[in-house]
Order: structure tokens, then sequence, then C-alpha cells
């Protein structure tokens, strides 16, 4: 028997469209001077972000009794940073990434990445590299503001010092029921549910300066409030990109992989090794850089004015 779902879900010209997209990025990547390079997509360490799940998998060694774990990349960036800390200048890779229990209009568990990282850059100077990107691809100028700016303005009180009951409160009020305490959790539910939606559609929004417990993999500033060198791209209410000015220190980074480890058992999570490899080539020396982190599938939907994510890749999860 036939199966009715053989068809592609986007359309010709959406195929046409993001091939284009592709041509395009890389001949802006190669104008300016960035190498582009390719990373394994099966990887012997998961990221221990709490709220990125990985799809794992196992290999099986010829005449060895015992299978590895292995898992299928949420992104390049570990590996990447290797390349970096062995002298590869600046570099770019577009690349299938897998992110296990994210489906729905805006998110399909494979999608394509841009990942791009500069040497010599702070997250100021990449983002305005990534608005030089997006003009070039005709998209108009992003506009540039702080994470407590846009915060204050919809909220009413600064994120960076505001108290947990107040940060409760205003989650309460906006729907959440569960009785979280935990700063970073509070602040992406209420920015997710409160001023994510409103950015982006008149121009791209570049939202920088993010509180210090949302630094992922990004420098924390010394001043007062600390605040996390990081920055997100937000056009027509959907967030397209995550850059930082990154984290060189491994020590530091250790550090953070413990938070992360902590967060998920609190959660009922597995706890996830460290990638030792990576630890390494900080320890060895990570120069100096930003890098960023684009959704490519987000971007062709922005630029097409597409409302569901299945409607630029071939064949998304439903029909895989």
């Amino acid at each position: 028997m036939t199966s009715s779902n053989w068809q592609p879900i986007a359309s010709q010209k959406m195929l046409k469209a993001r091939a284009d997209l592709l041509r395009q990025i890389r001949e802006y990547m190669s104008a300016q001077g960035v190498l582009e390079v390719e990373t394994p997509v099966f990887v012997n360490a998961a990221v221990s972000e709490p709220n990125i799940d990985s799809f794992e998998t196992t290999f099986q060694h010829p005449g060895e009794p015992d299978k590895q774990n292995f898992y299928l990349h949420t992104s390049p960036e570990y590996a990447m940073k290797r390349l970096l800390a062995s002298g590869s200048g600046p570099i770019y890779q577009i690349c299938h990434v897998f992110r296990n229990d994210e489906a729905g209009k805006l998110h399909n568990p494979e999608f394509t990445m841009l990942e791009w990282y500069r040497p010599g850059y702070d997250h100021h100077q990449l983002m305005d590299e990534l608005d030089k990107l997006l003009i070039s691809l005709s998209l108009k100028p992003a506009i540039k503001t702080t994470y407590a700016g846009v915060f204050k303005e919809k909220t009413g009180i600064n994120p960076h010092i505001a108290e947990l009951t107040e940060l409760q409160k205003i989650a309460a009020d906006n729907g959440l029921t569960s009785n979280i305490d935990d700063r970073a959790t509070l602040l992406d539910f209420i920015f997710s549910h409160c001023i994510s939606d409103h950015l982006g559609h008149e121009s791209p929004v570049i939202i920088y300066d993010y509180p210090a417990c949302q630094a992922a993999l990004a420098r924390i500033t010394d001043t007062k409030p600390q605040v996390a060198e990081r920055f997100e791209l937000f056009i027509n209410g959907m967030e397209i990109a995550n850059g930082f000015h990154e984290l060189c220190d491994a020590d530091k980074q250790k550090q953070r992989f413990i938070q992360d480890n902590l967060k998920r058992k609190q959660s009922g999570k597995c706890e996830i090794g460290m990638d030792q490899c990576f630890l390494d080539a900080l320890d060895h020396g990570l120069p100096d850089c930003a890098g960023v982190a684009v959704g490519v599938d987000r971007l062709l939907m922005a630029m097409y004015d597409c409302k569901n994510i299945h409607d630029v890749i071939a064949f998304p999860i439903d029909r895989a």
C-alpha cells in the first residue's frame, strides 16, 4: 500500500528560496574571510543545559564487547571551539542539529543551524556583523536594545534587581501555576509570555545584556548589577539567533556544567557528563571571541512570512 505522506510539505518555490538563502550566506561569509568548516554530528558528549534534551544512541566498536554512548549534537559549538583553540581563525558552519522533545509550529527536532565565531570580537561587534548579514539578505537594519530596557517597558520592573517575589507575581498573573523559585526560569517564562511576541514586527530586534543567571556560555561582567554578554535576535516574535561574548575560562566552564547538572537533577532529568575534549581546548587557550547560532529555518520563515516551520522544511518529523 502506497503512503499518502511521501511528498514534501515545502513547496518547490520554498525549496528554491532555501537554496538561495544558503548560497547567500556562504557568499557573505566568503567575502568576509570566514572559513566554512565541518564537525561531527555524532558526538561523545551531550550539552548539559537544563532546557535542552539530546538524542542518544550507541556505537559498537568491531571486536569489542561493550557499546559506547554517543549523541546527535544539539549545536556544533563545542567542536568549533576546539578548532578555534587550535588556531583556525574565524569560522562558520551550516549543519543539521537535533533536539529531543521539541516539536510544534516553531520547532522541528531536526533543524538547520548557521553558527559562526569571530576571534577578537565582543558581542557588540558580532551583533553588528549579524545585522550586516541581515541587510545583505534584504531585511531591514536591526534595532538594538537592552534586555533590561524592553523588560521594564513591558512589566515595569528591572529584571536585574527585582525581588524573586516580584517575578513570581508577574509570572502568576500571566498563567504560571507552578510554585517556582528559580530566577532564570521565572525570567524566561515572563519574557516568553509578555515580551517576545511583540518583538521584531516592524524591523528585526536584537536584545542584549541578559541577566547573569541566563548566561549559558557567555561571559559575565564585573559591573553591578552583573549582566551576561549575550544577545538574541527576534523577527516577527520569533527568536532567530542566540550569541555570546564567549566564556574562555575552563574552571568557570566546569562550574557552569556542575550548576547545570544540579538543575537537571532537581527537575528529574539525568545528569550529563562533561565534554573533556572541550574543557581541554579551553584549558589550552580559547582566543577571546564572540559566537552566534542562527536558526536557518526560522530565518527563512521570517523572510517569507511563514507561520509554521513545516512550510520551509521538505520533510519535517511527521514525514521523515
